[in-house]
């Protein structure tokens, strides 16, 4: 395994963002108060950094502490094994991750879905790849064929209806912070 790759993060970020910010190592120092010497070294991965370091440093760029230590996670590839499962009438295979899911779904025409699985603070869409779906919203009834997508808060009640043997793809992706 790399030296890289042992690290949990990287946080030669920061002078990505130093740079992106029109900021000298000086500057960055003055306007946070973390010395010139220890963002020299936290931009070559030479130290390791304090919480109270990365706050000072994140509120200059005007990111959260959580935000600045996402951005300099070390990315490594993350595998995961589909799971199969039955909702209703619908047959589905999904992947999931953290903010992140993914279904496969086939159902025959006459199926009915009111209580999807899988509800949180997220964004919904499904992607008809074959056949025909009625979408029910509080608002609007939506018709899909075939390569027709839509995308909704997926708190909101809602009911899939095939209208026409189908195969679709839904996704769920979390929302982002909210403060």
């Amino acid at each position: 395994m790399s030296d890289r790759a042992e690290k949990i993060c990287d946080f030669r970020i920061l002078r990505d963002l130093r740079k992106s910010h029109d900021l000298s190592i000086a500057e960055l120092s003055c306007k946070s108060g973390v010395s010139a010497s220890v963002i020299s070294k936290l931009e070559r991965n030479q130290t390791k950094a304090e919480v109270d370091t990365l706050f000072r440093l994140a509120r200059v760029f005007r990111l959260s502490l959580g935000d600045l230590i996402q951005l300099a996670e070390n990315r490594v590839g993350h595998i995961v094994n589909e799971e199969n499962y039955i909702s209703g009438d619908f047959r589905f295979r999904r992947i999931n991750y953290g903010n992140f899911r993914c279904m496969h779904g086939q159902a025959a025409k006459g199926t009915k879905l009111s209580k999807p699985d899988l509800h949180g603070d997220d964004l919904e869409s499904c992607w008809v790849q074959k056949g025909r779906l009625k979408i029910e919203l509080p608002n609007e009834t939506c018709i899909l064929d075939a390569g027709m997508s839509l995308q909704f808060d997926a708190l909101m009640p809602h009911t899939y209806e095939v209208l026409e043997d189908c195969e679709i793809i839904i996704v769920h992706l979390k929302k982002g912070n909210r403060f």
